[in-house]
């Protein structure tokens, strides 16, 4: 099946103009948490969830969270975009699905940053295992990378993969990938469970933007019965063959 015609200037505008109020939008989300939300239930219970984790931590668990924390770091990232970019284009034969996914990890990370530039977050109170980058603590960057960047992978595999049971199978693999670096933010105490959070909404509404600006799906139309199809060419047969309708 063909895919649809994208309009370049349309995309762009589309895409820019969206991550633009995403990240107002998050901005305005954080500076109400830093300023208004403090103290309260919520920064009680994300204290209570970070001091939870540092008591569940031992050196198999720090491991672990390590490697898993790794798979949306920067480097991380980097490298598997850009196999990714040549393998999807020897692959399918086209550039789409390439630029998508560098759409989807390059769109957020700029979302990123401009809301970290707004919100001053500080990290949990509690022991880090990471060395914490100048960035605030909301939004988790990793986590919002994981869900825009391999959610992407995740989409194209079960769009594109045959047989089908397979491509759900990889495509689940992927997608647990952004559990596992959620969780491992928390645990080695770099960020609020609300920063995980909203790392999540900040990756998985940008994904959805690109999907739908960049990788729109056909829409399949039914074929209609061959017996409503007959009666137009019948009654334009007897119109015009009187003869062989007698």
């Amino acid at each position: 099946m063909p895919s649809p015609h994208v309009s370049i200037g349309r995309s762009v505008t589309i895409l820019v103009g969206s991550g633009l109020l995403l990240a107002i939008a998050l901005s305005l989300v954080g500076w109400a948490i830093v300023n208004l939300a403090t103290p309260s239930a919520m920064t009680v219970w994300e204290d209570g969830v970070n001091e939870w984790f540092v008591v569940q931590r031992t050196p198999a668990l720090d491991t672990l969270s390590q490697f898993a924390s790794s798979l949306a770091n920067s480097r991380t990232c980097i490298a598997v975009l850009v196999v990714m970019v040549v393998a999807l284009r020897v692959w399918l034969g086209r550039w789409r699905e390439s630029v998508a996914l560098f759409a989807a990890i390059v769109g957020e990370l700029l979302i990123f940053v401009a809301v970290t530039a707004v919100v001053a977050r500080p990290r949990p109170d509690v022991l880090q295992l990471d060395v914490a980058p100048p960035t605030s603590s909301f939004p988790s960057g990793h986590m919002g990378a994981a869900v825009a960047f391999y959610g992407c992978i995740a989409v194209i595999m079960v769009r594109q993969l045959r047989p089908r049971w397979f491509a759900v199978t990889i495509s689940t693999f992927i997608f647990l990938v952004p559990v596992l670096v959620g969780v491992s933010r928390i645990y080695r105490g770099m960020h609020h469970p609300v920063d995980v959070i909203f790392g999540a909404v900040c990756g998985g509404v940008w994904l959805a933007l690109v999907l739908t600006t960049l990788l729109p799906t056909m829409t399949v139309l039914r074929a209609k019965p061959q017996r409503e199809i007959a009666k137009p060419v019948q009654a334009f047969d007897a119109k015009h063959n009187p003869r062989e309708c007698g």
